[in-house]
Formats: C-alpha cells, sequence, structure tokens
C-alpha cells in the first residue's frame, strides 16, 4: 500500500470514524488522498483549535480515535493547545502533519512555517503525545504507524504522525496488527482480588468514576460491576454524563463544597474510595469539604492500581474490570445509598431576568418535553450551570479547563453520533472559536447553541472581583447567525428563553442560537461555592508553605 492509503485504513482498524482537517500546501497530497479515496469522512473547519476540539469530543463519544489532520508548521502550532487538553484528559486523538519533502529537508535551506529547525514541530508534540512517528523511511513506516496507534488506544492519549509529501504516494509494507503490548493475568487477578475484599470489608464503599471509564469503553461493563457490587456509583466533575443510561446510574457528582452536601459526605466518608479512571486533578479534587486521605484510597487510572502504599503496574483499566466482574457476587443494596435531590424543573415564565439557574431549569423541562440531548460545554459558568441539568452525555475540558471548546466539540459530536446536540457557552468562548458554526450549512449540522451572554469573563471575574480587563463589549450573537446559516434569537427574560427554546426544538436543519443577556457579575451557585472552596483550600496551601 502507499504510505497515505496505509494510515487511513490503519486508522479505520483503530475505530477512526472521521477526520477533521484544514489543509495547507505541505498537506495537500495528502488531502487529496483522503478525498478521493473516501475511506473516512472529511469535515474541514475554520482553524486548526476547531479542528482539535471536534476530534477530541468526537472520540470522546464513539471511542476508538479522533483525526486531527493539519499543515507542517502554521497549521501545528496552532492546534497545540486543543492536543494539550486532550492530553490532560486522556483522549486519543491522532494528529497528522503534512510536513516539507525528503529533499526539501535536505537543501540547506530554510523552509516556509519552519519554526527553529525542522524538527521544531517533532519535538513540541514530543511533550503533548504519547507516541510520536515521522514517516520519512518506506522500510519502517508501516511498523511505526501501527505502533503509534496502539500506543494512542492503549494510553488513551493523543499521538502524532508527520508525513513528509513526497512519502504520501510511496509503497510501503502492509501495517502490521501489533498485539497487545504484554500484560499479566496474575497480576491483573491480585489486584482485582486486592480490591475486592477491600470493598467487602468496607463500612461505606463508593465507586467514583471519571474519564478513562469512556474512553476505553468500559461504561457498561463498569454498569454491571457496580450491580454486582451493590455499592453506589458517583461522577467526578470531570465524569458527569458518565453511566447515564446504566440501569443504576450514578446517585450524583462529586464537586466538594460547590456540590451536593449529601454527595460530598458520601464520597469524603467513605472507607474505601474506589477511584476508577479518576484524574487527581484539582478541579475534581480542590474544593473537598475535608481532604481526602489517598493513602485509604484505591486508584485505577493509567494502567495502575493503587492501594495505599503499593501499586500494580500494567493493570489495563478494561482487564480489571473483567477480572473485577468475573470473580464479585451480586450484593444487595447498601443502607447508605442516597436519593439527590432532582434536578431544577418547572420555570416559571415570566418577565424577570434570566440567571444560570433558569437556563438549567429550561434545558430540563426541553429534555423532558423532547427527550434527552447529548452536550458540549465550554468552560465557564455554563459548565458549572450543566451540573444542574439532567444527566445526560456531556463532553467539556473539566481539567484542562481550556475555553473556545464549546462549539467545535459540539459540531464534532453531532458528526460522530448524528444527533443534534446542545452546545452551551459563555460570550468570551463564543467569540474565540463560535464563528465554526458557519460550517454547519454544508454538512446539515443543526445543533441548539446557547450563549451565556452577560459582556464578561464571568469565571475570571468570580476569582478576581473589580477587575475591569474582565468586562467584554456585547456582540450581537444573534444578529450573526442568520449570515452564518443558522437562525439567532436574543432574550432577556425568562418567558423570552422559554420561547426561544420551544423555537429552536421546531427548527430542524438549521442550527439556532440563543443570546441569552444576563446581568453582568451574577452566577451560578454552583460557581460561587466551587470558587470559595478553590481559594480556601489555595490559602490554606499557602499558609502551611
Amino acid at each position: 500500500m502507499r504510505t497515505a492509503e496505509a494510515v487511513l485504513s490503519a486508522l479505520r482498524g483503530a475505530g477512526a470514524q472521521e477526520i477533521f482537517g484544514i489543509p495547507g500546501d505541505f498537506a495537500l497530497p495528502f488531502f487529496e488522498v483522503i478525498e478521493r479515496a473516501a475511506t473516512l469522512p472529511l469535515y474541514t473547519l475554520s482553524h486548526e483549535p476547531a479542528v482539535g476540539f471536534a476530534a477530541d469530543a468526537a472520540v470522546r463519544f464513539h471511542g476508538g480515535v479522533g483525526v486531527a489532520a493539519i499543515t507542517y508548521g502554521a497549521g501545528a502550532f496552532n492546534l497545540v493547545n486543543p492536543i494539550a487538553g486532550a492530553y490532560a484528559e486522556r483522549s486519543p486523538v491522532v494528529v497528522l502533519s503534512g510536513a516539507p519533502s525528503r529533499a526539501e529537508r535536505s537543501r540547506g535551506l530554510l523552509v516556509h512555517h519552519q519554526a527553529r529547525t525542522l524538527q521544531s514541530q517533532l519535538n513540541v508534540y514530543r511533550e503533548i503525545t504519547c507516541d510520536q512517528a515521522v514517516l520519512d523511511d518506506p522500510a519502517t513506516a508501516a511498523e511505526a504507524i501501527a505502533r503509534v496507534l496502539r500506543s494512542a488506544r492503549e494510553h488513551s492519549q493523543p499521538v502524532y504522525l508527520e508525513i513528509p509529501r513526497d512519502m504520501v504516494g510511496v509503497e510501503i509494507g502492509m501495517v502490521p496488527a501489533l498485539p497487545p503490548s504484554p500484560v499479566d493475568p496474575d497480576a491483573v487477578g491480585a489486584a482485582a482480588d486486592e480490591v475486592l475484599a477491600r470493598l467487602a470489608a468496607a463500612r461505606s464503599p463508593v465507586l467514583l468514576v471519571d474519564a478513562e471509564i469512556r474512553r476505553y469503553g468500559t461504561e457498561a461493563e463498569v454498569a454491571e460491576l457496580a450491580h454486582r457490587l451493590g455499592i453506589p456509583v458517583v461522577t467526578t466533575f470531570m465524569g458527569r454524563g458518565l453511566l447515564a443510561d446504566a440501569p443504576n446510574p450514578p446517585v450524583g457528582t462529586y464537586i466538594g463544597v460547590a456540590g451536593q452536601p449529601e454527595i460530598t459526605e458520601l464520597v469524603e466518608s467513605s472507607d474505601a474510595l474506589f477511584m476508577l479512571g479518576v484524574i487527581l486533578s484539582d478541579t475534581n479534587f480542590s474544593t473537598a469539604a475535608r481532604q481526602i486521605d489517598l493513602r485509604h484510597a484505591i486508584i485505577a487510572a493509567e494502567r495502575q492500581v493503587r492501594l495505599g502504599f503499593h501499586t500494580y503496574h500494567e493493570v489495563p483499566l478494561p482487564d480489571l474490570v473483567a477480572a473485577m466482574a468475573d470473580r464479585a457476587r451480586p450484593s444487595g443494596t447498601p443502607a447508605h445509598w442516597i436519593t439527590p435531590p432532582d434536578p431544577p424543573t418547572g420555570l416559571i415564565a415570566d418577565d424577570a431576568p434570566i440567571g444560570p439557574t433558569d437556563i438549567a431549569t429550561a434545558v430540563n423541562d426541553m429534555m423532558h418535553d423532547h427527550g434527552a440531548m447529548p452536550i458540549a460545554s465550554d468552560m465557564g459558568d455554563c459548565l458549572f450551570t450543566a451540573m444542574d441539568i439532567e444527566h445526560t452525555a456531556l463532553a467539556a475540558p473539566g481539567y484542562y479547563a481550556g475555553m473556545g471548546f464549546g462549539v467545535p466539540a459540539g459540531l464534532g459530536v453531532q458528526a460522530a453520533t448524528g444527533e443534534r446536540p446542545l452546545i452551551l457557552v459563555g460570550d468570551g468562548a463564543f467569540q474565540m472559536t463560535g464563528w465554526e458554526l458557519g460550517n454547519c450549512r454544508r454538512y446539515g449540522w443543526d445543533p441548539i447553541v446557547i450563549v451565556f451572554n452577560n459582556a464578561s469573563w464571568e469565571m475570571l471575574r468570580a476569582f478576581q472581583p473589580g477587575a475591569g480587563y474582565n468586562d467584554l463589549p456585547d456582540w450581537p450573537f444573534d444578529e450573526l447567525a442568520g449570515s452564518l446559516g443558522g437562525v439567532g434569537i436574543r432574550v432577556r427574560t425568562r418567558r423570552e428563553l422559554a420561547e426561544a427554546i420551544e423555537q429552536a426544538v421546531a427548527t430542524e436543519g438549521r442550527f439556532v442560537l440563543i443570546d441569552v443577556v444576563m446581568e453582568r457579575g451574577r452566577m451560578s451557585d454552583t460557581l460561587s461555592r466551587f470558587v470559595t472552596g478553590f481559594e480556601r483550600q489555595r490559602s490554606a496551601a499557602a499558609g502551611g508553605s
């Protein structure tokens, strides 16, 4: 096979379902093959950050690998931020970069789009991908492709393939089907036995789930394991939306003092907290009411199982879950299960101004009447407001917390699932990537977009009140929607919000942008509590140092 066809075939074999990209001169030969071969559908967007966010969100929903194809230098460096976020949040996105030809590399001239050296781009991506290869040698290219894609699947993190433009049509060997990296079944079994023994001996065991559950496609298996164990399941802030369709869905989301007190007490008082696929980040744990002693927790993530002061290495999460399920015996429902309060419903459609909780209430009413929708949320109060929305599939940058994710992620979700998504985004983040909505018309995408428009970087204001640089001008996003091929509606009251959402549901085939005007300085209760808890922990850490 030729290099380009071999890469595309291997991607499909690794679970890729589409390619998001932006062409450039070093990538043109490869893009020509993508279009001609039609091995995977190609969606071109407007700016490389959106390509990365869309590929990240798509793989969060369909599994396998996501694909972001760009050109060398000017394109690839634009992609760094979303790939850094994918690395942090364990999302296996394959970066396909065009590159100068082998002849161009040897002429001794600086090549356009080159930074410091021709290897500078590769060196940057070494920091934010778990494996890399430059396909400049026909003798080794096939093996390199197989190795890199295996790394993406096994580590659930981005990888990097650089394809010199004169290698696109060069014949290489068949890409081998590499076996999985070696796993010792005795170690997996021993880890499973010890975890089960710890849970069985506990007074109040709790299963806390996070991003890796979905990354490794184990939601159904984890749901069955939780049922067999008979212990309550809680998601982290980052894991919100996990197991939404399970027979016994999570009892809530743990956000420390920012969340529901019953959930906080359940997690923090557990004498056997089983953290499955959990990222130990500040967004997940910095607002704890009392610090969780990780020495007494069970942590299964990053192909390791940690119990107190010892660790089982090279224990993949799917293998551990399967081994535990084989050994677990069905158990009755524990007495300490709780029933958290229902999400807010029943919006009062009057002429009062709109607050974040009103948006959550209106969305819950919509989903109750018309069915659940997958959600893509940006960072900011829109994501904290999502904690009050009915538990449904959600993609958001909860740990890396980069702005600009929401709109392109929503497009990635619709491309991946075919379902109409709901996009939650603040006005600051919309200014970054909201213009990608202009691509909806040619691909038939019709998301419902709710813009939290308070003319402010409101989350930053929450951490530093009074700073004037957090003020933003009021952009008429609703007026711009029509020129991008959609429908725009500006609302200021709860009555107008309710009417706009009903109009959006009834409008099919075009995106609908609801521009929700809110008072500057008004935030959700969840964000307010999160900021207070985060600042308290930061002050305590500063005092301790």
